[in-house]
Parts: structure tokens; sequence; C-alpha cells
């Protein structure tokens, strides 16, 4: 896979809006900004006559197949709408703005760029770093509202656009073959990686050996629920919204509840350059756990609340693989500002991990004393 060569500076004004008005309702364009800080897709927001919009190019490279993410979205937005409809409650579901031409959800350029709109949800914003304990409870009841929406959608209804997506062992391949051929000259972090790696590489199919068992069943996901994709209302406070929804498949929520987990309790943030200091914060994941179990451990079976804690630190110890794996194939993958970009983001990963793995007994406790609240 070549690297995305994408920079939201690279386009210019006239090019954008010219794009966004392919878009049905989209005309008097008065400015694209640059949106967010994701690591794959590119993301504006629109302001023009039809309100304020989102505008995205689909990193085709990662989603090769642009056509069945936009199935997903719309499966899944039909389904929400409807049961919203039934049980109103204050829940926004981005919607997928069609193309003029009504053929589609998809605009591509003469260059080959795939582009796709979807309404914004007003009135709301996200963090890259929880501010307190009540906070990250929104956080938790936001990922677990989405779930309980979701619940009873048919995973075979989704495709699974990203096959091997947070299946970890399935990334163990590709690191071993970044080993023989990397170019990356050695230093103390990345030795300090392979040993990382090397001492938790025969643990890392937990999750798929319980799903193999049949103690995991498949549901339908979002696949992507870190901190900054949960929306939250300006003035409330409350989570309203998940976005980025590219990622929705059929897998395990351990998949989703871990990575909440994982980038809502490092107060840090992933992006932090003192990855020494990182740590899982108890207090913030007792809050995350206390809102998401509140919402979603009706329909949890007791062996997907018993897996709750292994999907943490395994989730945290995935994407710290998938980050140092990226390094050593020389940043084909995510985004970054240098060459060490992607080695930083591994040590924290890996600095939580292990913050992890010395709290698990306090982590199992917090699971199983929420899950008895619901169920008392």
């Amino acid at each position: 896979m070549q690297k995305p060569q994408f920079s939201l500076a690279a386009q210019t004004d006239n090019h954008l809006i010219t794009i966004a008005e392919a878009f049905e309702g989209v005309s008097a364009v008065a400015a694209v900004e640059p949106l967010g800080n994701g690591n794959i897709n590119d993301t504006y927001k629109v302001l023009s006559s039809r309100g304020t919009t989102v505008l995205q190019r689909l990193n085709s490279r990662v989603f090769t197949r642009p056509d069945l993410v936009m199935h997903n979205i719309q499966v899944l937005g039909e389904h929400v709408e409807a049961k919203l409809a039934n049980t109103p409650q204050p829940w926004h579901m981005p919607r997928v703005v069609p193309t003029c031409d009504r053929r589609g959800a998809l605009h591509t350029t003469d260059s080959g760029d795939v582009w796709r709109m979807i309404t914004f949800v007003p009135e709301s914003h996200s963090v890259d770093v929880v501010v307190d304990a009540q906070q990250a409870r929104e956080l938790g009841i936001g990922l677990g509202v989405f779930h309980q929406l979701i619940n009873d959608l048919s995973p075979s209804r989704l495709t699974d656009t990203l096959e091997g997506f947070h299946i970890t062992p399935s990334y163990l391949p590709a690191y071993r073959k970044a080993l023989v051929n990397t170019t990356v000259e050695p230093c103390e972090a990345s030795e300090y990686c392979l040993a990382f790696i090397r001492d938790r590489e025969g643990d890392c199919d937990v999750l798929e050996r319980a799903k193999e068992r049949g103690e995991l069943p498949l549901r339908p996901i979002h696949g992507d629920p870190k901190i900054n994709n949960v929306m939250l209302d300006r003035h409330s406070g409350k989570a309203i919204a998940l976005i980025d929804l590219d990622t929705v498949k059929p897998g395990l929520v351990h998949y989703d509840i871990g990575d909440c987990l994982r980038s809502c309790c490092n107060r840090l943030g992933e992006e932090t350059r003192d990855h020494q200091n990182v740590e899982f914060d108890l207090e913030l994941a007792d809050a995350i756990l206390a809102g998401y179990l509140s919402v979603a451990g009706s329909f949890l079976s007791a062996a997907e609340r018993r897996y709750i804690p292994d999907a943490a630190r395994l989730i945290s110890f995935e994407l710290g693989l998938r980050f140092f794996s990226d390094y050593l194939q020389g940043n084909t993958y995510f985004q970054v500002n240098d060459p060490q970009h992607n080695l930083r983001r591994a040590m924290v990963q890996f600095q939580l991990t292990a913050s992890i793995e010395a709290q698990l007994p306090q982590i199992r406790h917090l699971v199983d004393r929420h899950a008895k609240a619901v169920s008392i």
C-alpha cells in the first residue's frame, strides 16, 4: 500500500467549491474549511445554501470499495432513523447527501479522487482528551446508545469493508514482513517496541478464540469509536452522535468498547510526546463503564461483559502494533508529521497497554460492579 498523499492545504478553494457543488442542494458556497484531525480521510466543513455539511475525500487505498462503505452507512442510517421515529431521543444520525445526478452518494473527479458528503451534527463538538469523569460517562453513554440503536440490525446486512480490521492476530504477518524488509535504522525506542511485541504476540488472539468457542457473537459495530468520534452537545455536554462511520461492519462489540476505553482513559492523549507518563486512568474507566453498561449492559451477555477488560488491553496493543509496523514500512498508512511520528504513537500505545495490564483486576472489578447495578 502506497502512502496516501493527502493534504488539506493542497486543495484550492475553487477546486473544493466545484466538488462541493456536485452534491444535491449545495450552491452559493460561502466557505470550505478543514475539519478535524483524522489519520485516513481528508475532511472539510462546507457552508452553503444547504447549510453546514461535511465533505470528505475517501482514502481509496484504505477503503478499496467506497461504494460498499456508503452502502453500510446508508443501511445503518435507515435502521437508526426508523428506530428514532418510533422511540424519539436526542440522537443525531449523519445522513448521506446524494450527488446532483442522483446516481449515488459518491463523486469521482477526473483525477480519480472519490468524495462524499454527509450532514453536519449541529451545535456539537468533540474532544481529544477527556476533561473529567462526567464527560467520560457521557462518552460511555454515547457508545452504549449507538450499540443499543443498532443491536437489532442483522450483521448480515452489512459488508465487511475492512477484512481483518481489529482482528489483532491478522496484523502480525504484515509486522513480520515489515521487520524483514525495513530500511529504518534501529534505535532504543524501536528495540523497546520489538521486545514489547515479542512478549505479547502469543496471547493476542484472546478475543478470536472466544469467538470461535461461541462465547462472543458477531454484532454490528462502529469500528472506530475513539474519543473524538463521539459528538457532544455544545450546551448540555450530552453525547448526541457518533461520526466517521466508514468502519461500520460486522464485528465484536469489544473492538468498540476497547477502543473507547483506550482513547478516553489516556489523559495525555495518543499524540503526546511524553509517553513515559501515559497511564490508564481508572477514574475515567469507572465513569465510561458506568455510562456504557447503563445502556448496553441489558443486552450484552455475561461472557461479553467478562471480556471487556481484555478488549481494552488488546486494542491498545493492536494500535501500537499497527503504528510500529507502519513506522517500519516507511509510514505508508497513517498520515504523519515527521518520520518518527508513528514510532512515538506506538510508544504511547504500548505504555498504555502496560498500564492496563497492571490494573486488570481493578478493571474487572469495575465491569462486574456496573454490570450488577444494571441487573438489579
